[in-house]
């Protein structure tokens, strides 16, 4: 089992925070989020971990990560950031994760004794951290929705109706060998500019639209968050002061 943790952005919606660090540096609990995802992942296991880099690089050496430079990082999106890792990712299982989150170990136990070829996590409960993070939750809140069977099948799109999300994908993900092989076949596929602009939920909903895989969703009731700006935080910071 592997890890890749996506940190080759500059998440510019939080402002002065990242003038001088990427995104992940920034810290909630008192640590920066690339160490807790460390951890966390050395935890359950997992000790072969990288990270695709590209803005502020070198800010993440010290943590001595296999690297994957994405020498494009301000012009392309997150599916070109984790194919820089493809050789690297091939006939592994491995776990995904964005470097903007937090979440407990549980959600990786969660995916690492998944059997299916791609497997998510999503929060069930998401409206009621959106409202707290939103005045009005669907200006930001993406659809999910998927079958009896837990199988994906339709995320990433706006929406206007709450009857259209089931839950949030939070950006933590599993390919197994087949899933990923499947996965780099589509991708390969693909014009050099839907590469490069092409996100990871779109991505994914590109995967089932045509039919490439199936993808199982698993439901998360743990504590998570996710950091898009800079009131997201302060908003985490004082809900876990200690005071």
């Amino acid at each position: 089992m592997k890890a890749i943790i996506l940190a080759a952005g500059r998440g510019s919606r939080m402002q002065y925070m990242t003038d001088d660090n990427p995104k992940c540096l920034i810290k909630i609990k008192g640590t920066p989020l690339i160490e807790r995802q460390i951890s966390l992942f050395k935890e359950v296991g997992i000790n072969e971990i990288a990270v695709v880099t590209g803005y502020k690089r070198e800010k993440l050496q010290k943590y001595k990560l296999k690297e994957f430079y994405n020498k494009k990082w301000s012009s392309s999106q997150m599916v070109y950031s984790l194919f820089q890792a493809e050789n690297w990712l091939n006939k592994a299982n491995f776990i995904v994760s964005y470097s903007d989150i937090f979440y407990e170990k549980s959600a990786l136990l969660t995916l690492i004794s998944s059997k299916n070829d791609i497997s998510i996590t999503y929060d069930k409960n998401w409206r009621a951290l959106w409202e707290r993070r939103f005045k009005n939750p669907l200006s930001d809140a993406e659809t999910f929705l998927f079958d009896d069977n837990n199988f994906l099948l339709n995320i990433g799109q706006k929406t206007k109706s709450y009857e259209n999300i089931k839950g949030q994908y939070m950006g933590l993900l599993k390919f197994s060998p087949n899933g990923w092989q499947s996965a780099s076949k589509f991708y390969a596929g693909l014009s050099k500019v839907e590469k490069y602009s092409l996100d990871m939920t779109s991505f994914l909903s590109s995967l089932i639209i045509n039919k490439i895989i199936k993808i199982k969703v698993f439901e998360y009731d743990e504590d998570w968050g996710e950091m898009d700006a800079v009131t997201d935080l302060n908003f985490y910071n004082k809900k876990y002061d200690p005071k």
